[in-house]
């Protein structure tokens, strides 16, 4: 089996680390296997891909899509290094406003599955820009796209700062999670 796949404290979330094999000349690693993430129960079938670059000391997040379009998203680092962090937004569940995260590093064969339901942000770790490489189940739809704001008290997300982070207006705007209308109903 190319993969491990270990839930992390809260349920959904889960990072996957892909076997690698390696000789004189480098690395291969399989990043994505239908086959084994469905056997594992997460899913097989993506319809988008991302990827987006930030300078060191970039904050995005916490950002999620509203029903019927709501995204889970496979993340990984394809240049530098990010603390990722995934959130549930599940109203009813008893994980809700709970997070996981994981550091994720170019080459190092891991990846973070954050399912739809969640908020989804990250931090650049280091001095060197970071490329994240997103594989998601939904397409992108503007009038469904939401956040939280990534230093809401509720939430408590310990983020690996050192002194403010880089953020954007849009996320500077966002609202706190009691203020949000993120939609997300509990489903077992």
């Amino acid at each position: 089996m190319p993969f491990t796949f270990t839930p992390l404290d809260v349920p959904g979330i889960v990072l996957v680390e892909a076997r690698q094999f390696g000789d004189n000349r480098g690395v291969f690693f399989e990043s994505f296997k239908a086959s084994e993430f469905v056997a594992a129960g997460l899913p097989g079938g993506f319809v988008q891909d991302n990827q987006s670059r930030s300078i060191p000391g970039v904050l995005r997040g916490v950002h999620f899509q509203r029903e019927p379009h709501a995204q889970g998203k496979l993340v990984s680092a394809v240049e530098g290094a990010v603390w990722d962090v995934g959130v549930d937004l599940r109203v009813g569940s008893r994980f809700f406003g709970k997070w996981a995260a994981a550091e994720l590093r170019a080459g190092d064969g891991r990846s973070l599955w954050i399912p739809p339901g969640f908020g989804h942000g990250f931090f650049v770790l280091g001095s060197e820009d970071a490329v994240l490489s997103y594989k998601c189940t939904a397409e992108y739809s503007g009038p469904h796209d939401g956040g939280v704001r990534y230093d809401d008290p509720t939430l408590a997300i310990a983020w690996p700062l050192h002194g403010e982070p880089v953020l954007s207006d849009k996320d500077c705007g966002l609202p706190l999670l009691a203020d949000c209308n993120h939609g997300f109903v509990f489903r077992e």
